[in-house]
């Protein structure tokens, strides 16, 4: 069975006829050169099934569901809240920290962030192309920008803060509740001591000093969902 796997929004269920659109269907022929009659994957957030191509017309692929491969499973949620950096560098912390398992992200504006607008289209492409590599169901939600405040006011959840200035290397796991678990990682210039205070100040949360050395924001970002996927797992 092809191992390719397409994100569809759309309904699914077996028996099921639809079609693919035109960027889909122009990988799935011309790239992959995928032929009528042979089949594949669709997913979203009700499961993933196995679909056979039925026609391919004016480059538009008509598929059928087959049978359902996997339904979807509840897993925590895992949060992550950065700050915007340079797109090259924040491309590839979005696409890893997908395959690493973050089920939501939240870009915040701290007062040292630089880059002070993201690509959401962008960043939402690779959300789901990540996924679909991945072989992950879920596919993670981007939050609109906001400031710390905002984020710290709206959100009820286990926060774990990567702070350069914390003595603690280790997650207390008995600390976690049934709330979601959200990594908060500050700008390239670091948190303000104004920021760490109203951090430490929030109910639920742990400091964790993740490295001695200073990390990059996209190599801080990424030990970190490391180091809370070990504990949690």
């Amino acid at each position: 069975m092809s191992n390719i796997r397409l994100f569809f929004s759309n309904e699914l269920s077996t028996g099921k006829i639809d079609s693919l659109d035109k960027s889909q269907s122009h990988y799935l022929t011309k790239v992959m050169r995928v032929k009528e009659s042979e089949v594949f994957s669709v997913f979203n957030k009700g499961g993933e099934w196995q679909a056979k191509i039925l026609s391919i017309s004016k480059n538009i692929v008509e598929f059928k569901i087959i049978k359902q491969l996997r339904q979807i499973e509840n897993s925590k949620e895992l949060w992550l809240a950065f700050s915007p950096i340079k797109s090259n560098y924040q491309n590839f912390m979005i696409q890893k920290a997908t395959e690493l398992g973050i089920t939501k992200f939240f870009p915040i504006i701290y007062d040292r962030t630089v880059v002070r607008k993201i690509n959401l289209d962008r960043l939402k492409k690779i959300v789901i192309e990540a996924s679909e590599q991945s072989n992950r169901l879920n596919i993670p939600i981007i939050e609109e920008t906001q400031n710390l405040k905002s984020f710290l006011n709206s959100n009820l959840m286990d926060l774990i803060f990567t702070d350069l200035n914390s003595n603690n290397e280790k997650i207390d796991k008995s600390q976690f509740t049934d709330k979601p678990t959200c990594i908060i990682v500050g700008p390239e210039g670091d948190f303000s001591e104004l920021e760490r205070e109203q951090i430490l100040s929030f109910k639920g949360v742990q400091a964790l000093k993740i490295n001695k050395n200073i990390l990059r924001s996209e190599t801080a970002v990424l030990s970190a969902i490391s180091i809370v996927n070990h504990v949690i797992n």
